[in-house]
């Protein structure tokens, strides 16, 4: 709950996706320690639910998410408050690509700092064409140093390092030359796309999208060698795996598979 005595965090459940929306709308969804904790719990529940396929992450109101809430940093000033918030968001971020289910941003208004280390965890990220992101921290003497860490996995050295430098608004068609989102369409377009790219999760196998995403993430960083080697245990694991024998034989039957998760 927040200061209008609604929930910060709404949930909706439908065909398999969970659609989370950021609800602080006068506060442009800022992540304030309230909305990160209901964020991690709400993970946390998804995490375990068999029937959650797919997750789309949206923000009520004009804005995506404003990044944190400077108000509420600056009212509790100190170093063991800011290590303690710092520590959640990372714990935050951390979680949204821990978690089995692919994450899928629909980014409308502005993603800034926070909010657009948010889009950049995100595994898809779909955008309004109005819509703008900028690590703008630089602006007020507060480098955008943990937001960094998901943008520089995510856009090219230069892009990042502009970004960061700078601390200017990419128009949605530019993050998306740059590689921060996925796909910008018009906004009345926007719920159509995000809602097409969840259903195509849907339809695949649970086991093995769960696989492939850790997979993605854990190789990222490692030696080439080192990541061929650790991709071909998953293969084989995933090989092994009921789901798989069944969508080899559904592909080569000329039928549609019949997911068990298993």
């Amino acid at each position: 709950m927040d200061g209008r005595n609604e929930p910060v965090l709404l949930r909706e459940d439908e065909g398999g996706v969970v659609r989370l929306t950021l609800n602080r709308p006068q506060a442009r969804n800022a992540l304030s320690r309230g909305l990160m904790t209901a964020l991690e719990e709400e993970l946390a529940r998804i995490r375990e639910d068999r029937s959650a396929r797919v997750v789309v992450l949206a923000g009520a109101g004009p804005a995506f998410c404003a990044g944190h809430d400077l108000r509420e940093m600056r009212a509790e000033p100190g170093r063991s408050s800011y290590e303690r918030l710092f520590a959640q968001c990372s714990r935050l971020m951390q979680a949204i690509t821990a978690l089995p289910q692919p994450v899928i941003a629909r980014v409308h208004g502005v993603a800034t700092a926070a909010g657009c280390q948010l889009v950049a965890t995100c595994d898809l990220a779909v955008a309004a064409d109005y819509a703008t992101f900028a690590t703008p921290g630089v602006n007020i003497g507060l480098f955008c140093s943990t937001p960094m860490v998901a943008l520089s996995r995510n856009v090219g050295r230069k892009q990042a390092m502009e970004m960061l430098l700078l601390g200017e608004m990419v128009d949605a068609p530019t993050a998306r030359r740059f590689g921060l989102v996925n796909r910008v369409v018009p906004t009345k377009h926007l719920d159509e796309e995000v809602d097409k790219m969840a259903k195509t999760i849907v339809g695949k196998s649970p086991l093995t999208l769960k696989l492939g995403k850790e997979a993605f993430y854990r190789q990222l960083d490692r030696p080439v060698a080192e990541a061929y080697d650790y991709a071909g245990r998953v293969m084989v694991e995933n090989m092994l795996a009921r789901d798989a024998e069944e969508g080899i034989d559904a592909f080569i039957q000329k039928r549609a598979p019949v997911w068990t998760g298993t």
